[in-house]
């Protein structure tokens, strides 16, 4: 479960105060995949950090149960001095993981060869997020959140990530943002669109792209 009690969160731009939620409240259950509908630049990232826990709401409370990803693509995890090994099994202590057979499967799926023991700052941008996309495979969440934004690698990879993915969604929710209600059909039950400052959320996704293209 993901809930926001009267959580409001806005931020300074451009000289203009940017509300991304203003007293909402809304709840996410295990079992329904939950699709976001907003336009670019309405706070979706904001939104889906603070469902992570790595951004706090200005007010109000935001309450998590059961093992909530960091969002799909988030590389802050990664410690740039470490090499890829380290952080895999670092962050595997973290969870209570086996070390070896975390390093195992991040290995073979993130395809970094002899880069796995080499400093992860040596890496390319698409090396570091097949890093970071394999150590979020490795481990059992009961929700995963994803950013549209976000990419794995190149186009073999988002491949194989993507059948990875929907093996995972097999037995875990899924809370995805996006400007696309077709990106959102591929994998969501239930939607829900950003708006001024509310989330609102309905049962289906037709339901939810009238408000969205009516806006």
């Amino acid at each position: 479960m993901i809930k926001f009690d009267n959580v409001s969160k806005s931020f300074w731009s451009g000289g203009h105060q940017k509300v991304i939620l203003h007293n909402s409240s809304f709840k996410v259950d295990v079992g329904r995949n939950l699709g976001i509908l907003a336009p670019n630049g309405t706070g979706k990232s904001t939104l889906v950090n603070m469902m992570a826990g790595l951004e706090k709401p200005d007010h109000g409370r935001i309450q998590r149960r059961g093992r909530i990803s960091w969002p799909v693509g988030y590389n802050g995890g990664v410690v740039r001095t470490m090499s890829g090994a380290e952080n895999i099994r670092y962050i595997a202590r973290l969870y209570d993981r086996d070390e070896f057979e975390t390093l195992a499967f991040c290995m073979d799926f993130a395809e970094l060869d002899h880069y796995i023991d080499m400093p992860v700052r040596t890496y390319s941008a698409g090396m570091r997020s097949r890093l970071a996309f394999a150590i979020l495979m490795a481990i059992d969440f009961d929700f995963y959140l994803v950013d549209e934004g976000a990419s794995a690698g190149d186009r073999n990879f988002n491949e194989k990530a993507a059948n990875m993915f929907r093996e995972r969604l097999e037995y875990s929710t899924l809370v995805m943002v996006s400007h696309s209600p077709e990106t959102l059909k591929q994998y969501c039950e239930q939607a829900a669109v950003l708006l001024d400052g509310k989330l609102h959320i309905f049962d289906s996704l037709e339901e939810a792209k009238e408000l969205y293209e009516y806006e």
